[in-house]
């Protein structure tokens, strides 16, 4: 797993070496409490010099102590445009700059705002700010960073909100590596075998219990679905299972793990389909907010459900017109094989919700049309409670991490009724986002406390959009922050 540096809360600004990186609003003043006198000069001198206002996007660089210190101040705007999306803009640009630079140390010193006094948005900028180390080198022969220490100069008075979120923003960074680290990983190595041994490591390590489904279990257990996207692989399809806690509320996930997705006999095009190796993403999720929760030690009985699968064309593969007996005894006729996402997930939602959860989170790439609503921008969040969906979308505003609620209007469900089956996997072009959960609300049973997180915009970065690309770990850092706001301990 990758190593993260844990940024330490600085009581001053002396820097010997390195960069030091502000984040300056246009109307505010420009942040200076704890930089030693040198700093401060040079940047009032650089500033009238060259009449920089702190704009939004624009930058302006210096170097004091003998060149030793390269000084950025970058500008954030008017502190009432000031947003999470924008301080983590900041916080991706100044990675970009220390990586360029090999800079040895970074002092961060973040503005002066009410956005940093609420606790979960500290943690999400020391989140972010440990996650500017992450680097995905494991296929590369690269040298190390030459990055060694991160360091917060928290704005006046603040001190303490960032020193008492320390703990939870680093535990939470590395469920979000974590989920990276499985994202990224190739399909060649990800199989469904590698992703249910590395849910056993995760396990061993953070003292829960677990338990592996091969072909044979799955059998019994009528998971035909799962079969059935599976059974065109060499790979043979799993179902972990993940137990967690003995005290608090009953939490059941559910992350979506198809190791790559072809699309089947209904074939994508070949364009970018390397990318499908993040179609696995809301497993990856899981994982890493297994591990985060654990690390934490919340008092919940967590329980986490992974259905993995590769979804491959061949001879024994599953074709458009079969129809699939789903756990529970429903009904599904396959007009589409690249819908292959909700019906593993149907199988693990079924499973799941036997076992009575008082709430039940689920996380899948699983719809293009999330993106053409969304773009890469946010989330879609389904759910028929109310009261979950503002927990969820309040957790995820104070996380930095973009949810928006979308409708389960009782004719996106009609939509999905068979023609010779219960269920048909695919409707009609429109609202296919709707439609899919619609689908996996056909599975929910009893279970009334429910939400389906489409993740498909935001798991991933795709390449064309810079260097910050590949997994980005979405979904960990909202669920944390939720289990901590329902249980008292945000």
């Amino acid at each position: 797993m990758t190593r993260l540096l844990e940024p330490n809360i600085a009581g001053h600004g002396a820097l010997k070496r390195g960069t030091l990186a502000l984040g300056c609003l246009e109307d505010r003043p420009l942040p200076a409490t704890g930089l030693t006198p040198e700093v401060v000069e040079a940047i009032h001198r650089a500033v009238k010099a060259r009449g920089w206002k702190g704009k939004a996007e624009h930058r302006l660089q210096l170097s004091v102590a003998d060149d030793a210190v390269t000084v950025t101040l970058h500008g954030l705007g008017k502190a009432a445009d000031l947003d999470c999306g924008r301080l983590c803009h900041w916080l991706d640009a100044v990675a970009e700059h220390c990586t360029a630079s090999c800079t040895p140390e970074l002092l961060v010193v973040p503005p002066s705002h009410g956005l940093l006094k609420s606790p979960h948005r500290a943690a999400a900028l020391l989140r972010w700010l440990g996650l500017t180390s992450y680097v995905f080198d494991e296929f590369r022969q690269a040298p190390p960073s030459p990055l060694r220490r991160l360091r917060l100069l928290p704005p006046e008075g603040m001190a303490k909100t960032f020193r008492g979120v320390r703990k939870t923003a680093a535990a939470v960074a590395r469920g979000v590596a974590l989920a990276r680290d499985l994202a990224n990983t190739p399909p060649n190595r990800a199989t469904p075998a590698w992703m249910a041994s590395r849910a056993r490591s995760l396990a061993r390590r953070v003292g829960a219990k677990a338990r592996v489904l091969g072909p044979k279990e799955l059998r019994r257990l009528d998971m035909g679905a799962l079969l059935a996207v599976g059974q065109g692989s060499a790979n043979t399809p799993r179902l972990v299972r993940l137990e967690l806690g003995t005290r608090g509320p009953v939490i059941a996930l559910v992350g979506k793990g198809v190791t790559f997705d072809t699309g089947g006999i209904s074939i994508k095009p070949s364009a970018a389909m390397d990318e499908m190796k993040y179609d696995k993403a809301g497993a990856c999720t899981v994982l890493g907010a297994v591990q985060a929760i654990a690390e934490l030690g919340l008092r919940v009985r967590l329980r986490a459900y992974l259905p993995l699968a590769e979804n491959m064309p061949g001879g024994r593969a599953y074709r458009p017109g079969d129809i699939v007996r789903m756990r529970g005894g429903k009904t599904v006729e396959v007009l589409n094989t690249d819908a292959e996402g909700r019906l593993v997930l149907a199988d693990a939602i079924s499973l799941a919700v036997e076992e009575k959860p008082d709430a039940l989170l689920e996380f899948s790439t699983l719809t293009g049309a999330t993106v053409v609503a969304l773009g890469h921008h946010g989330a879609a969040i389904y759910t028929p409670d109310d009261r979950l969906a503002h927990e969820l979308l309040g957790a995820a505003d104070e996380s930095g991490e973009r949810l928006w609620r979308m409708p389960l209007w009782r004719e996106f469900g009609d939509e999905m009724k068979g023609r010779h089956a219960d269920l048909r996997n695919v409707a009609g072009r429109w609202g296919g986002a709707n439609t899919a959960a619609s689908f996996l609300a056909e599975f929910m049973g009893d279970c009334e406390s429910w939400a389906h997180v489409d993740i498909a915009g935001t798991a991933w970065v795709p390449a064309e959009q810079g260097s910050a690309f590949g997994a980005t770990g979405y979904g960990v850092a909202t669920t944390v922050t939720w289990l901590l706001d329902r249980l008292g301990a945000g």
